[in-house]
């Protein structure tokens, strides 16, 4: 049987980084079939049908399957279930939302952060943030999987899979869109970008974290904070990076003033290269940097970035 993997849609737009690697992750369990939701997605479909390794593109016009609304996109997934052994997404907000109503309504265990597949049974998760690695090997007839896609390389282009339009589920009325609240950047998206750099309590203040941002421009960089910046309200929620904020493995990771506790290294510890620059040479942060730079950051960044 195939696997069936839910695409992330906003706005009618297909989140292909994370799709294009949710499915290099789920290709060895074979044929895939990518599902799109929600009214508006016809360029998104279209766009699904062009990775490579999607046998069909599924896709559900029906409005109320927009916002990702969990309780309507949970149903369409258990409707469809049937034909498929493996109902899978790329672990996101929307996902983490809805996969798990899906393996309740399934009476099925949801596998959480896959970051490995061995085969259609067993399955690699990190446990204990980071710092173990769990085989789970699950016997029910349908496994629901959601995938930690950091670790994955992104899916090419090039392929013409046929679309087929399915009719949407029953929405159970269980709860309503009525609006999002988002905020607009010019800079890359976090968990995408190549390029992180990362300000933490070290920073000191809201105000402090403008030399964060300014290296970040520089370098055409995403930015991140540690939970303790974010805590501090030195930086926005959703610049947290971590076991409880967004993983990240960009090729370069810059981390100012961040010691390096193990809730933050479990959201950046297999980045390709990381940079740290911190004034305590006991810091954590420098057992994971491939350079190290022990600095007082406010004299350091503001100097590097006049160099680059």
């Amino acid at each position: 049987m195939a696997t069936l993997l839910l695409a992330d849609v906003t706005d009618g737009k297909l989140a292909t980084d994370a799709v294009a690697k949710a499915l290099t992750a789920v290709a060895p369990l074979g044929e895939v079939h990518l599902l799109v939701a929600g009214q508006g997605g016809d360029a998104a479909a279209a766009e699904a049908a062009t990775l490579q390794g999607v046998t069909k593109v599924l896709f559900a016009p029906d409005h109320a399957l927009c916002h990702a609304l969990a309780e309507p996109t949970a149903a369409l997934l258990v409707a469809l279930a049937p034909s498929y052994s493996h109902l899978a997404a790329p672990s996101t907000a929307d996902a983490k939302n809805i996969l798990p109503r899906v393996a309740a309504l399934l009476d099925v265990m949801v596998i959480s952060d896959v970051t490995a597949i061995s085969d259609a049974e067993t399955f690699e998760r990190p446990i204990y943030a980071g710092n173990a690695i769990q085989t789970v090997r699950s016997s029910d007839p349908i496994k629901v999987l959601t995938i930690r896609t950091a670790g994955f390389a992104a899916a090419s282009t090039g392929n013409a899979a046929p679309v087929e339009t399915v009719p949407g589920a029953q929405d159970p009325g269980l709860s309503q869109w009525l609006e999002d609240r988002t905020a607009h950047s010019g800079r890359p998206e976090l968990t995408s970008a190549p390029v992180v750099v990362s300000g933490g309590r070290g920073i000191g203040s809201k105000e402090g974290f403008e030399i964060v941002e300014a290296l970040a421009d520089k370098l055409g960089a995403a930015v991140g904070a540690s939970r303790a910046a974010v805590d501090a309200g030195y930086a926005p929620n959703d610049w947290q990076v971590g076991q409880t904020g967004k993983v990240v493995a960009p090729n370069l990771y810059v981390a100012l003033g961040i010691s390096g506790a193990i809730q933050h290294l479990a959201g950046m510890k297999d980045s390709k290269f990381i940079v740290a620059i911190n004034k305590d040479a006991e810091a954590p942060i420098f057992q994971v940097a491939d350079f190290g730079l022990v600095a007082d950051l406010f004299t350091a960044v503001p100097e590097l970035t006049e160099k680059l």
